[in-house]
């Protein structure tokens, strides 16, 4: 049994949608025209993901366990500092959250009127019309026994899964009974086993019950005495691989923060705006500047903090969800009780098949009702009483299904419900860590002197009479891009190599960040350079009443108006001349 990576290996050590504008309706205004262009990209989600709660003395870490291959190899094992309580955590809460919290990159578009005065339109100064900004530039884009070894002090089973608590023995002992056990483990391990060790740590060793598929595989809850979360990135490092992907999400009153970690904000310049390729660079961009000076690798991006009713409650729980009923149920009416509860739902009409709401119940269902051989999933439960005499009579056991429905399905959905409906603040921050700056856990407080962090973020691509783009992002700053050109790769050229950090920060329990390290200036000065290489001043636009020529500098007719001097304070999207409503920029800090 091989120990899988950082799924496998998060745990607790410390005391131990995207929600979108819908662009409004366009006036018209002359030729030139505004809509609502590209739907917004969700950044990708892919990664290791785990959910802290704070309920008075108590901490809650819900581990959402994503493992590819053989049930038999799955194993895991978490440093504990005391024996914790576990229990079967919520799938779809882990989908939910991710789903109403991921960050969204938007661009709307806004078209220049190309028909006004007898140029046709303005071009970027010293372009005349004869061709793209980049033309003078020549840029192109581009456990125990008598011998002192470790004592067993728990073993249980949860859900799908035999859990056993090691106590003492040293780090030797331990990987000797996790061999023994069917653990396979890796040489790196032991000196990192040993320092858990030595600091007083159990150690929690998890693998499927006998007879349990990967399918079975669900989140899971340990809820132990302690203030501050952490996460145990030293024992992950083992399996870790490059750049590993790290989210984690923190219900509670207030927004959470990195305590021994940098936080820090994202240089937007950097992110790809284009709608061919909008936030593709995400994951790139986030390493980079969690690997900036002064964050050295060891730092944690917020990507949402805010009120935690963005989170759907759709299939998370239903008052309508009943377990009881099926432990005397008439095996052939299975099917149509759990219909009617919501749990499963057969659609013929449209061809969609029939399939069940929750991913834990058809694991339920392959284990007391499974599919007789030679019958499809959807013939077999689309007409169970077709097939009366095909159901396996020593698989089906209606008390033990319904506690297997209780247990992995109704109790957890209900808990994350309720852990909605207590918590209400939501913090969701992200990082990618490699192996080698794995050296310390971190942990996090909260700071309830914070202001939220949006998810979604806005900008405009503003297309030019000559076929160019200037992308005003959500902090004012202007990017011109050829037409046909990529983002630019701002590192390849000197004069524009700019951060991928923002600002660097240290974040207290308590007040203000402290400022590690600031880039905007640098910033600002490299896109400067690089707009003007494009022949574009990067000014502000004007803010004109008439609908006839603006300045020359600003490349539009009438055009969608915004109060000049954006700087880093507001951006009117699309102006109030043309009826859309205009968005307040909230701050990352």
């Amino acid at each position: 049994m091989k120990l899988n990576s950082l799924t496998m290996m998060l745990g607790a050590c410390a005391a131990l949608g995207a929600v979108m504008a819908m662009p409004q309706t366009a006036e018209a205004c002359g030729g030139t025209f505004c809509d609502g262009g590209p739907l917004p990209m969700p950044v990708d989600q892919s990664g290791e993901n785990i959910l802290f709660v704070r309920d008075g003395q108590f901490i809650e870490a819900h581990i959402q366990i994503q493992y590819e291959g053989e049930a038999e190899r799955f194993g895991w094992v978490i440093p504990l500092q005391s024996v914790p309580e576990f229990s079967v955590g919520s799938e779809p809460m882990f989908q939910n959250l991710l789903t109403g919290s991921v960050p969204t990159y938007f661009t709307q578009t806004m078209q220049d009127d190309c028909n006004v005065g007898d140029e046709g339109g303005a071009f970027p100064p010293g372009d005349n019309g004869a061709g793209t900004g980049a033309a003078d530039s020549g840029i192109t884009g581009g456990d125990g026994g008598e011998d002192g070894g470790p004592t067993i002090v728990l073993q249980q089973t949860v859900g799908a899964y035999e859990i056993t608590v090691l106590s003492g023995g040293t780090a030797a002992e331990v990987v000797q009974w996790l061999d023994d056990n069917g653990y396979q483990q890796d040489p790196e391990a032991e000196p990192i086993l040993q320092a858990y060790l030595d600091e007083g740590h159990l150690f929690g060793a998890v693998k499927l019950t006998g007879g349990a598929d990967v399918d079975e595989i669900h989140p899971i809850v340990l809820r132990f005495q302690g203030n501050e979360p952490c996460i145990p990135l030293r024992l992950t490092r083992i399996a870790a691989v490059e750049d590993m992907d790290v989210r984690s999400f923190f219900l509670g009153d207030y927004r959470t923060v990195p305590q021994n970690y940098r936080h820090v904000l994202v240089n937007h310049v950097k992110i790809d705006w284009t709608p061919a390729g909008i936030a593709s660079n995400y994951k790139e961009i986030i390493t980079q500047a969690v690997d900036a000076p002064g964050a050295s690798g060891r730092a944690f991006v917020t990507e949402y903090a805010g009120p935690s009713d963005v989170v759907p409650r759709g299939n998370l729980y239903s008052n309508q969800w009943n377990s009881q009923v099926f432990e005397t149920i008439e095996t052939i009416g299975v099917i149509d009780e759990l219909t009617a509860q919501g749990l499963f739902f057969c659609d013929f009409d449209f061809g969609n098949g029939c399939s069940a709401t929750h991913p834990l119940v058809q694991p339920v269902l392959d284990e007391f009702l499974p599919v007789p051989a030679g019958l499809s999933a959807d013939e077999f439960y689309g007409c169970l009483s077709c097939y009366e005499d095909q159901i396996d009579a020593v698989a089906w056991d209606g008390v033990r299904f319904a506690a297997a429905l209780q247990d992995r399905v109704i109790v957890p959905g209900q808990h994350a419900n309720d852990l909605l409906d207590q918590n209400p603040y939501l913090t969701r921050m992200y990082t990618t860590i490699s192996p080698g700056e794995m050296t310390e856990d971190p942990m996090f407080h909260e700071n309830r002197e914070l202001g939220d962090v949006a998810a979604a973020q806005n900008g405009v691509q503003r297309i030019l009479c000559n076929g160019d783009s200037v992308y005003i992002l959500p902090d004012g700053r202007q990017v011109y891009l050829p037409q046909g050109d990529p983002w630019p790769d701002f590192d390849n050229e000197p004069a524009w190599a700019m951060e991928s950090a923002e600002e660097v920060q240290e974040v207290m329990s308590a007040g203000a960040p402290v400022v590690l390290a600031n880039n905007t200036e640098a910033i600002d000065a490299a896109l400067a350079a690089y707009n003007d290489a494009m022949g574009w001043n990067g000014g502000a636009w004007a803010d004109t009443e008439t609908t006839g020529g603006a300045d020359d500098n600003q490349g539009s007719g009438c055009g969608c108006r915004t109060h000049s001097g954006l700087g880093g304070s507001l951006l009117m999207l699309l102006g109030l001349g043309l009826g859309l409503a205009s968005r307040r920029r909230r701050s990352l800090a």
